[in-house]
């Protein structure tokens, strides 16, 4: 088995500087533990948000949470997995008896909440150290911004081997949160009229997520011309650009005056609220993907909330790691679900701050880390 005492990861000092390509520390491995050589780390706004400061972290840190690579070895009483295994990467770890955990609920684990800001391991103790032997924080328990991860055995969770890396990293976030939230979260009926406002990384994933959950109509509005296109290759039937019309009137036009059945709300900005819950319909259900800064307020007119809509607010897309990346991956190969078009560009580990400069311009979809 491999053993590497160090590698390189990117490395975030300061908020709102660079990162810096490093070389690190790694384990040792605790019982449990497994390590992971990273094959490919895709950008996410996640990872931006920490960048700018939006989302507090101990620093320094190493970031990235959308992840895939091989088992490269096993800590004490890993049976589960075995070397050479393809896994994607959860950012959610769980410990399975908390309230939350006893109810159904791992996204709000406890111990998961208590130990995320302090960057830690699940154990709340370190795996990684800088190589002046400082403590190293990761990001979502993960850190995969780096050529080998420590994590537990219930965050890697294998995959066939025949999805490739760069693809089957963007099921560990965008795509298990936009895809979930369609198929696990919103109750969508066979023939439902289904609107998906803002159409990135997340929006594409529930537009595919809401077609393949019966989904008679589904209407994708962004501003962006290019992610419209996108949205209609993914199957969307009816496109809206926001600036030119109004998404609420134009569902119900659609609707015999109702509005959508379903509104999925994945662009993460105030007016894309408010636009969910206008353009649902009476009875309706309203899911929120997107997410704002922790202190930003949204308001929004008391109307709009009426009639017994539904609003339900998600992280994860409802996910089950275990069943939903192995499904999603085979998905791909059957060529129900398309990842190939969410990929923008793939980078080296060198050229990450390029990419992120390019995530915050909105020229990106997803730009891929590939390790070699």
């Amino acid at each position: 088995m491999e053993d590497p005492r160090s590698c390189h990861a990117a490395v975030l000092r300061d908020i709102g500087k660079p990162m810096a390509v490093e070389r690190i520390a790694i384990g040792p491995l605790q019982p449990g533990d497994v390590l992971v050589r990273v094959e490919a780390a895709s950008l996410c706004h996640t990872d931006l948000e920490v960048i700018e400061g939006q989302l507090a972290l101990k620093l320094p840190a190493v970031l990235g949470h959308e992840t895939a690579g091989r088992i490269a070895a096993l800590g004490e009483g890993v049976t589960s997995l075995a070397v050479g295994d393809r896994v994607v990467l959860s950012w959610n770890p769980h410990c399975g008896h908390c309230f939350q955990c006893s109810r159904g609920k791992p996204i709000l684990c406890e111990p998961y909440l208590a130990n995320g800001p302090k960057g830690l391991h699940f154990d709340g103790r370190p795996r990684l150290a800088c190589d002046d032997g400082g403590m190293l924080h990761q990001l979502m328990y993960l850190g995969g911004f780096s050529e080998y991860v420590v994590v537990p055995a219930q965050q890697a969770v294998r995959v066939p081997a025949a999805i490739a890396a760069d693809r089957a990293c963007l099921l560990g976030c965008a795509v298990m949160t936009g895809f979930g939230g369609a198929t696990h979260v919103a109750d969508i009926d066979w023939g439902a009229t289904v609107m998906v406002i803002g159409t990135g990384a997340v929006g594409l994933a529930a537009v595919q997520g809401a077609r393949l959950a019966g989904a008679g109509r589904i209407i994708a509005v962004d501003p962006n011309p290019a992610r419209r296109a996108m949205a209609e290759r993914a199957g969307a039937a009816v496109l809206c650009d926001p600036r030119a019309e109004d998404p609420a009137a134009l569902a119900k036009s659609l609707t015999q005056g109702r509005g959508a059945d379903v509104v999925i709300e994945s662009a993460g900005v105030p007016a894309g609220f408010r636009m969910s819950v206008e353009a649902v319909r009476p009875g309706g259900q309203v899911v929120w993907l997107g997410k704002l800064g922790v202190q930003e307020e949204v308001a929004f007119r008391w109307g709009a909330l009426m009639q017994e809509k539904r609003i339900t607010r998600s992280s994860y897309g409802g996910a089950r790691p275990a069943e939903d990346f192995p499904a999603m991956a085979q998905a791909y190969l059957d060529g129900r679900l398309d990842l190939d078009g969410l990929i923008t560009a793939r980078i080296s580990l060198e050229q990450i701050n390029e990419g992120f400069a390019a995530l915050k311009r909105g020229e990106a979809i997803r730009s891929v880390v590939v390790f070699p």
